[in-house]
């Protein structure tokens, strides 16, 4: 009696512990996949990557619930394509859409669709950047375009409407009423909440603005980087902050300051932008009592910028602009990281916690002023890669950093295997899964593709192409051009010298080369796909050139 007593504890124990170990490695229902994406937002300016300029307490927390990875990249740094990369999970040359400017190619499948198809609630909130009707989606609320900090105008199933406010505080708002009232509790939900801060223009709620417009933050270590040991491509890019940021609009000096000052501003393609009309189209767009705040903040501005412009160097007005950058971007960043909390929290009180993947991410890097610029499109690593956290409870053990080569390009297959829904045989990424599991074994990717078109257009960057891996980085740079470039990782991690021509790495040059034919032969690039597209862009308006026009030099 005895013996069958215990035989049968024995089994019920193993049972519960066979139940306990079965529900950590796979979810016993479908999980819901919540996608936050912000624009621009620089891994740098997250203090799960870096204290040393902000921190993100509640983006930290995916870091400690979850893994954060450190060598998440995109295909393509640049708005738009990365989102059609991120949506269709091939590269920019197979889904169309290779700069802002070109359509996407409607046809093609997003995973969102195969989420609804599959039995999800969808919904999209924010900035999308593209169409006007996003596939896949039971419900969305989107920015036309770039969409507006203040008081924006959205683009619902309904038709448009605009929304008195602050535009990340309100993105939020519509994603928690939607989480509140509107989620069919009987089904999973893919909810994909995107931000448009911290994109240029950068306009900080009042309350933030008045924070950070009183901080001072530590300065890069290449801020005066003169290009000495790299190509022409760094050598002609248009972003530093001293010759190409504007004042009126990214340092948000008056006009009539401006005038009264002196100040020449850069000769900028005015179909494009506009410096001093972004300044008053925001201006223009709040109400009287927004305007009372902000007024008085950018009074404070404008006299400082009065008190000290004169007389400073070329190298304290770079200092300056520095500072002025950092205060409005990461003030729209801050509030970026409240909203976040507020979702998180959501979760846990609503008991969506343990059964949801949560995503933070950006369409690509950003500048923070390293090498003196700001913008992104290269393939240097402060623009090529961009931060990614993923929590999933019970799944990914909390509190991991993964160094693998990872790409937004992952991301849709990602998404379809956590949810065991089949991923199509076009998709051109790899699954995650094996790393959020901890299977190292079950992951064999080294290295990575990147591929940047608009050129000749905004922010002059050179078109080029190149191979990723965690040593070295080599990149073609060929329209107008013919120049290769190769970067130690390892010895040179502000990618401050060429090395291509460097006998010491002639072996790693043939090698890796011949490793990027591969990819480029994998992922359908190829001279002639490269020649389709720039004849097709040749005549766009975002092929014009700062360069193009007289503008100071440097």
């Amino acid at each position: 009696m005895y013996r069958t007593f215990t035989y049968f504890l024995v089994l019920i124990v193993m049972s519960i512990l066979l139940s306990c170990k079965g529900n950590e490695q796979e979810p016993t229902v479908p999980p819901n996949i919540l996608f936050i994406m912000s624009d621009d937002h620089a891994y740098q300016a997250i203090s799960a990557y870096s204290d040393q300029l902000i921190q993100t307490p509640n983006i930290d927390r995916l870091a400690k619930e979850g893994m954060l990875f450190t060598n998440a990249s995109v295909t393509n740094s640049i708005c738009a394509p990365s989102r059609a990369t991120i949506l269709t999970g091939k590269h920019t040359h197979l889904n169309g859409k290779i700069n802002n400017i070109m359509p996407f190619d409607t046809t093609q499948i997003t995973f969102p669709q195969l989420f609804q198809k599959a039995g999800y609630q969808t919904a999209m909130f924010g900035k999308l950047h593209f169409g006007n009707n996003p596939k896949g989606v039971d419900d969305f609320m989107i920015l036309p375009g770039q969409g507006s900090y203040i008081n924006p105008e959205f683009i619902t199933q309904k038709g448009d409407t605009t929304i008195i406010g602050y535009v990340t505080d309100i993105i939020t708002d519509i994603t928690l009423e939607w989480l509140d009232k509107k989620r069919d509790a009987t089904k999973p939900f893919m909810l994909m909440y995107m931000h448009k801060a911290p994109h240029r223009a950068w306009w900080p709620s009042a309350e933030k603005m008045k924070e950070f417009s009183k901080k001072s933050f530590p300065e890069p270590e290449t801020l005066f980087d003169d290009y000495t040991n790299r190509g022409t491509a760094a050598k002609t890019a248009e972003m530093n902050l001293l010759y190409h940021m504007d004042y009126t609009q990214d340092s948000k000096i008056m006009p009539e300051t401006i005038e009264e000052m002196g100040v020449v501003e850069p000769v900028i393609p005015p179909i494009i932008f506009n410096g001093e009309y972004a300044l008053k189209q925001s201006r223009n767009r709040m109400t009287k009592e927004q305007k009372a705040l902000y007024d008085p903040l950018l009074d404070a501005i404008n006299a400082d910028f009065k008190a000290n412009w004169k007389g400073m160097t070329n190298k304290e007005k770079m200092s300056w602009k520095y500072q002025r950058y950092m205060q409005d971007y990461l003030a729209c960043i801050s509030s970026v990281d409240d909203n976040v909390g507020r979702v998180l929290n959501y979760l846990d009180e609503n008991d969506l916690t343990n059964n949801t993947m949560v995503v933070y991410t950006s369409d690509q890097g950003f500048y923070l002023g390293e090498h003196g610029w700001f913008d992104k499109r290269f393939i240097y690593d402060e623009s090529f890669k961009t931060p990614l956290l993923i929590r999933w409870p019970n799944q990914i053990k909390a509190g991991i950093t993964n160094e693998e080569m990872v790409q937004n390009l992952d991301f849709a297959q990602t998404f379809l295997e956590a949810a065991q829904v089949k991923a199509p045989a076009d998709m051109q990424g790899e699954s995650l899964m094996p790393l959020l599991k901890g299977d190292s074994q079950g992951w064999n990717r080294e290295a990575v593709y990147y591929h940047y078109y608009e050129y000749p257009g905004w922010h002059s960057v050179k078109r080029h192409y190149g191979i990723v891996t965690k040593d070295y980085k080599l990149a073609h740079f060929y329209y107008d051009i013919d120049e290769w470039e190769l970067y130690d990782r390892k010895k040179d991690v502000h990618e401050m010298k060429n090395v291509y021509g460097d006998p010491e790495y002639k072996d790693v040059v043939v090698e890796l080369k011949k490793r990027l034919a591969k990819l480029r032969v994998k992922y359908g690039d190829s001279d002639e796909l490269q020649q389709k597209y720039l004849d097709m862009t040749k005549n766009t308006n975002s092929n014009i050139s700062e360069s193009e026009l007289k503008k100071p030099k440097h």
